[in-house]
């Protein structure tokens, strides 16, 4: 079993590892050939599913196994990958491999930075010499139009500073990640492309804000110390519109976003007729035709996390059963793909339940 890799978009690594460490500690990691997945299953909460091209983030790509397609599984804490990136990002270099420390299995990657130091010897002070009768006739030898001043000079040279940050992993055998399967879910009611996330986290995250002060506030006026997290309503339409809500016995309080794009379905990744398909009975039935799920709060908002990847975001919703966020990570060379499920781009998927 082999696995050696250089690392590149270090910064968009770092980022999806910090969004998976807000929902979870441990993730699963599998490798192959062509694919880098990542999956992050917490007792409660949301799931990831997080597909990137082994291009995205690696570099002359070495793997090796006994399985088909070399794949390779791994269990690991993103804690320490997520601190491990971090010191990463601005290095000239940083290459990832599998090895064994004290018979037990790493992730180590080695980071090349540059460093300058300042040095070098100051030159000695002028020294003086006897005065003589030539001197007053030496112009030169008058400080005032002429003052001495020390020289100083500052030698920088760029050393090469090498840091390694080992990552305990498990290997998992293929037996045991066979139950770890993804979940099925219909086909969606609505697909819509959501508003920039940090927008809509931030009036997420005051809806919830609001909902636990006046919660707590109700609480405590019954004498009743148990607060429940509080549900967001989502809802959206086949004709460019998302709706949050907050309802409680004391508020209900609505966002809304018009003008959002329905992208268009590829029928040919259908397993049904396109005029068949949910979404165009829900496009049929008029602006008045919403698909709503609730989450928690919390939950969602770190979900929302997921906004620091800058890439975009395309929700899936099943009537009061499960929303599906598909997220559209760009290349370096920026493209994005245009349609749902489009396979020419990376995407990082969550379901929220």
């Amino acid at each position: 079993m082999r696995f050696k890799t250089d690392l590149k978009n270090i910064r968009t690594f770092s980022k999806l590892a910090a969004a998976l460490n807000s929902l979870e500690k441990i993730a699963w990691i599998r490798l192959d050939d062509d694919t880098v997945r990542f999956t992050v299953i917490p007792e409660v909460g949301s799931q990831v599913w997080a597909s990137l091209s082994a291009d995205l983030i690696f570099d002359n790509y070495q793997l090796q196994s006994n399985e088909p397609a070399n794949t390779i599984n791994l269990e690991l804490p993103l804690a320490p990958l997520q601190r491990a990136l971090r010191s990463a990002i601005n290095s000239h270099n940083a290459n990832l491999r599998l090895t064994k420390k004290d018979g037990a299995p790493m992730l180590s990657m080695v980071i090349h930075t540059m460093t300058k130091d300042s040095g070098g010897p100051n030159p000695a002070a002028p020294h003086s010499r006897p005065a003589d009768d030539d001197d007053d006739n030496d112009p030169f030898n008058n400080p005032s139009p002429f003052p001495t001043e020390p020289l100083e000079l500052q030698m920088k040279r760029e050393r090469e500073k090498i840091i390694t940050q080992d990552i305990p992993v498990r290997v998992l055998h293929p037996d045991t990640v066979e139950t770890i399967m993804q979940p099925k879910v219909r086909e969606p009611d609505v697909h819509i492309q959501l508003p920039p996330l940090l927008q809509l986290k931030a009036i997420s995250d005051r809806f919830t804000k609001l909902a636990l002060t006046t919660a707590s506030t109700s609480s405590s006026s019954h004498n009743n110390i148990v607060t429940k997290d509080p549900k967001l309503e989502l809802s959206a339409n086949m004709h460019g519109s998302l709706r949050l809500r907050l309802r409680t016995e004391t508020l209900d309080i609505t966002s809304v976003w018009d003008g959002l794009e329905n992208p268009e379905l590829d029928p040919s990744q259908l397993a049904m007729p396109l005029e068949e398909h949910p979404s165009t009975v829900f496009r049929e039935a008029g602006r008045d035709k919403w698909a709503t799920v609730r989450v928690d709060g919390k939950d969602w908002s770190r979900v929302l996390s997921v906004g620091r990847l800058e890439g975009r975001v395309i929700a899936c919703f099943s009537d009061e059963h499960a929303l599906i966020l598909y997220v559209y990570v760009p290349h370096s060379s920026g493209g994005v793909g245009g349609g749902v499920g489009d396979g020419g781009c990376c995407y990082l998927l969550r379901l929220v339940f």
